[in-house]
């Protein structure tokens, strides 16, 4: 199957702390920049400085793009406030669930519609959310040895963080960690079968979405719209057609429906 171009942008997270930053501009934008530069642990330093990111925050336009031209020449990645068509990368709106972070990007193009879902977002998350993430880091060693398999564990866990599971991601505390281990079952595996009803990803029935996010391959022919495929999971394996000896972990076979003749 040909690849096909469905982002915007690719989201990346950046281990700030400790890494140089430039920071050229005054003013509440460069203030608000700074802050959150200095929540990450960056160490901010002006356009002089010898950094692979810069965030420009300038009013006046031409002052803005000779800033930005001078960074660019020098290969750095360069976000200028309110000018995403000068931009190299974006800053999302983010929800704060350290270690959990999530992030809202509209690619420049609404920060009013990122905030916006970032307050919903906030209402919705947990506040421990965070410790459940620890959790779970603090138990990978015995989530491993229960299921060695990285497909079955894969499968496992998305069992368990779904809506109304052991681990719930929007009402699981950390102590539910050592409780779902000592009563996880085996993983499923085999094949299931998802026949489209629309070219829609939100017309996918909850199970049917799950099923294609801890899927290890998943079969479609080229005629399966981009917008579902998308719901799988990057890492998995693609074929258009079942394998022939039984495989491990989950197989999720897409289908169009039969046109009429």
């Amino acid at each position: 199957m040909a690849d096909r171009v469905t982002l915007a942008s690719l989201p990346i997270f950046v281990a700030a702390r400790g890494r140089t930053v430039i920071l050229v501009g005054d003013g509440d934008a460069a203030a608000a920049k700074r802050r959150l530069l200095e929540r990450a642990g960056a160490r901010v330093v002006g356009e002089d400085g010898t950094a692979a990111l810069a965030i420009v925050a300038v009013d006046d336009e031409a002052d803005a793009q000779a800033v930005v031209a001078r960074l660019k020449a020098r290969g750095v990645l360069v976000n200028a406030v309110d000018r995403p068509a000068l931009c190299d990368f974006t800053l999302p709106a983010i929800v704060d669930r350290s270690p959990v972070i999530v992030a809202i990007g509209t690619g420049g193009v609404s920060a009013g519609l990122a905030a916006a879902l970032r307050q919903r977002l906030e209402a919705l998350l947990p506040p421990t959310l965070g410790r459940l993430a620890e959790a779970l880091f603090a138990a990978r060693g015995a989530i491993r040895a229960r299921f060695a398999d990285p497909g079955a564990r894969r499968m496992a866990l998305g069992a368990a963080f779904a809506e109304g599971g052991a681990l719930d991601v929007l009402a699981a505390g950390p102590e539910a960690v050592e409780r779902w281990l000592e009563s996880a079952g085996d993983a499923p595996g085999g094949v299931v079968h998802i026949l489209l009803r629309s070219d829609d990803p939100d017309d996918l029935t909850l199970r049917e979405a799950r099923w294609l996010a801890q899927a290890e391959r998943i079969c479609a022919g080229d005629d399966v719209p981009a917008a579902i495929l998308s719901r799988a999971r990057a890492d998995a394996v693609r074929t258009a057609s079942l394998p022939a000896q039984p495989q491990p972990g989950l197989t999720v076979a897409i289908h169009e429906p039969t046109q009429p003749t």
